[in-house]
């Protein structure tokens, strides 16, 4: 009876909830909240210091007694109490600017494809403990292509490849729901953590993973670029311990990532053959859409599409195509039925 009356006051959410970045749509306000999924506690007291954008500052810059926490690992919560903590945090933003005492609201969370059931209800547990009087699990791939407006539930092939933080989600989805799949462990982390040892290597030089993120966005590509570009990195010497600056291009991150690049593509490929032949006809006519932020590395559309001879083409505004696919499913309850993930139980 509380909840129902707390729900009257309370915004429903839709939630992304990644491995690097966590997102909060409401259907008022669209996207609220894009923040990455760090939290920093301090373990003598187990207080809460900082969640998103302020903790991630913290990384690896912190004394013995403060901990930055990155409580989900490949798409699924590896430390409950924490991603809680998170989601409570994110949740009661969201409703900072109107009088609630207790938020309800019912929520509708992005999930990878391949979790089992103690992970499904580890998250409808987290976001009932947060404050969610109703949780909805849809898979992320199909979020994805709600939100790049595909025709999910028509009698027509869609695939999509969601490249993550954690996770590499390639699907063909039709008649709302997905025929054939795949899910990857190599995303965004794994690529920085191949920069990283790149860089080790090569350089004898070691840099953080923020710097090794921030070496992928600003040079990286997956195909060769018209211009070159290159920028200063700083770090460690290895071999005598000291502070060290040194440049690096663009075709250097290239070849750092390149494997990991070539195993997505690959799987790609392997999805294709494993497809009936009627939904592959259908692909082939309409494309491959990218969504996630792997969408956004430079060239990675032409080295599928040459690889796979089909049009590639990366959705609008890829970062945010599963927090928009949820935000939709939130005001169409006959499509959130439709999708929603087996095994789901309101709360």
């Amino acid at each position: 009876m509380f909840n129902s009356f707390f729900g009257k006051f309370s915004k429903d959410l839709g939630i992304d909830l990644g491995t690097a970045n966590t997102l909060v749509y409401t259907p008022d306000k669209g996207i609220l909240i894009n923040e990455p999924s760090v939290v920093a506690v301090n373990t003598r007291t187990e207080e809460i210091l900082a969640v998103g954008e302020n903790a991630k500052r913290m990384i690896g810059k912190t004394p013995a007694h403060i901990q930055v926490i990155k409580p989900l690992v490949d798409g699924v919560i590896s430390d409950f109490e924490v991603t809680e903590k998170m989601l409570k945090y994110f949740i009661d933003k969201a409703h900072n600017e109107q009088f609630t005492l207790a938020p309800r609201p019912r929520v509708v969370i992005g999930i990878p494809l391949d979790v089992t059931e103690v992970e499904k209800k580890a998250v409808e547990d987290a976001a009932k403990s947060a404050g969610a009087r109703q949780v909805y699990l849809v898979e992320e791939p199909m979020a994805a292509a709600i939100g790049a407006r595909l025709p999910v539930t028509e009698a027509t092939a869609t695939m999509v490849v969601d490249i993550g933080g954690g996770t590499t989600e390639i699907a063909v989805i039709s008649l709302g729901g997905a025929v054939n799949w795949k899910n990857l462990r190599l995303a965004g982390n794994f690529l920085n953590h191949e920069i990283i040892q790149y860089v080790r290597e090569e350089f004898n030089l070691l840099i953080g993973e923020q710097l090794a993120e921030e070496i992928k966005v600003r040079i990286g590509s997956a195909a060769p670029l018209k211009e070159s570009l290159e920028m200063m990195v700083r770090g460690r010497d290895l071999m005598n311990g000291l502070p060290k600056e040194m440049r690096i291009t663009d075709g250097q991150v290239r070849e750092a990532i390149a494997r990991t690049i070539h195993q997505i593509i690959d799987n790609i490929k392997l999805i294709l053959e494993t497809t009936p032949p009627e939904l592959v006809a259908d692909i082939y006519e309409y494309g491959i859409v990218l969504t996630g932020g792997g969408a956004l590395l430079r060239g990675l559309d032409q080295e599928i599409a040459q690889a796979t001879k089909i049009s590639v083409r990366a959705a609008d505004d890829p970062l945010t195509c599963v927090v928009r696919g949820t935000g939709i499913l939130l005001a169409d309850a006959a499509l959130l039925d439709r999708v929603v993930a087996p095994g789901t139980r309101d709360l």
